[in-house]
């Protein structure tokens, strides 16, 4: 057989660091994100889907949101299997009891309300057994429960759909809800299930040895530290064997990076990587920066990181990771003009910056005011065109 194993859509969830502009794109791209898995289940021959929990971000959604992705799950050509999560638990207030839900979802969209094994439509001995979440705090190993009464069935194949942490890669044991990868792993060995689907973790992890224990991963990327996100694992499965494939199904993509800036070579290879970029709408960057510069590279990139950002989905300056000290020399002082009041102003910043960050980011206000960041630029372009200047003259 062949299916579709996905997790965590999280349909509605929002991020605080994008612009409105941005965030409306991104949701769309959660919604697009369902069409693309049943465009897959097409192309592949996959019999049918299942969605390893967090099929929404919460219990609480608009009805916009909910009868979009309603209308793109309703398009998915195949049987598909959704289990309750953490984020989206069973409990009385389910967006899968609501009214709106009951009403436009069509039949081919399978709520995992209990561990009652659930023959697959269409088919014959295959079965899904889930352990759906009935709150956000399970006080039990879910998937425990889900096996404690499940025997092996000759000739049929089962596969488990589970939600939460694996103890093997959980950080917090204590919690009652950590799920004991042994016990799975011994449910696969005598035979009572053939497949473990799991969600929760956002990256494509793979479990132990037995090669039928998996994490799919998020099919749209949500933080920037997820490893292979953008994926979904089509599964071909018999009794003897199990074969994962990945398949892309997000285009967004979060980047966390680190960059020195210590002299203008080191600026131009920011901007010519950050030009490089494909995809600038989807891209979500944030930069921490390390180094020592004057006043004029500071106000260099600062423009730089200005014009780029309206590129781009969001990019943004690292704060925690940042440590660029911003030290003003006498190039500074050459590339602008002050007197009177703002000058006498200039020079008591100077003496105040090398043990004062409020006073050196007032010079680096002041600089860009008084135009120098402009004298600067030009001054460098004029400085290094010629023969052999093509380095300098990208950084200016």
């Amino acid at each position: 057989m062949k299916f579709i194993h996905t997790s965590d859509w999280q349909i509605g969830m929002t991020r605080a660091f994008l612009s409105q502009e941005a965030a409306a794109r991104y949701s769309q791209a959660r919604i697009d994100a369902i069409r693309a898995l049943g465009q897959l289940a097409a192309e592949h021959d996959a019999q049918f889907m299942v969605v390893a929990g967090d099929v929404f971000e919460s219990n609480q959604l608009s009805a916009q949101t909910l009868s979009r992705a309603l209308d793109a799950l309703n398009s998915v050509p195949v049987p598909v299997f959704l289990l309750p999560g953490n984020h989206d638990p069973l409990d009385a207030s389910s967006i899968f009891r609501s009214e709106r839900f009951r009403a436009e979802a069509k039949k081919h969209l399978i709520v995992v309300t209990d561990s009652t094994p659930i023959p697959v439509p269409g088919l014959t001995n295959l079965e899904v057994v889930g352990a759906p979440w009935f709150s956000k705090r399970p006080a039990a190993d879910l998937c425990a429960k889900a096996l404690q009464t499940l025997e092996p069935a000759p000739g049929v194949t089962r596969i488990l759909l589970g939600h939460g942490q694996v103890d093997s890669l959980s950080p917090d044991h204590s919690q009652p809800g950590v799920i004991s990868q042994a016990l799975l792993e011994q449910a696969l060995a005598e035979g009572r299930v053939h497949y473990v689907a799991l969600g929760d973790r956002h990256s494509l992890t793979n479990v132990g040895t037995s090669g039928r224990l998996c994490y799919s991963g998020t099919p749209l990327v949500t933080d920037f530290d997820e490893v292979d996100p953008n994926q979904a694992l089509l599964v071909e499965l018999d009794h003897e064997t199990c074969r994962l494939t990945p398949h892309t199904t997000g285009y967004w993509d979060f980047q966390a990076v680190q960059r020195d800036i210590n002299g203008p070579e080191d600026l131009a290879a920011f901007a010519q990587w950050l030009d490089a970029i494909r995809g600038k709408e989807c891209s979500v960057l944030k930069v921490g920066f390390t180094g020592s510069v004057n006043l004029a590279l500071a106000a260099e990139l600062d423009a730089l990181l200005e014009a780029q950002s309206h590129l781009f989905a969001s990019l943004k300056r690292r704060a925690r990771t940042t440590d660029l000290a911003v030290i003003p020399d006498a190039l500074d002082d050459n590339a602008i003009a002050l007197s009177g009041y703002a000058d006498a102003t200039w020079k008591a910043l100077l003496e105040r910056a090398a043990s004062d960050d409020t006073a050196t980011d007032a010079l680096r206000l002041m600089y860009r005011l008084a135009g120098g960041a402009a004298s600067a630029i030009r001054s460098a372009a004029s400085e290094t065109k010629g023969p052999g200047s093509e380095q300098g003259g990208r950084g200016a």
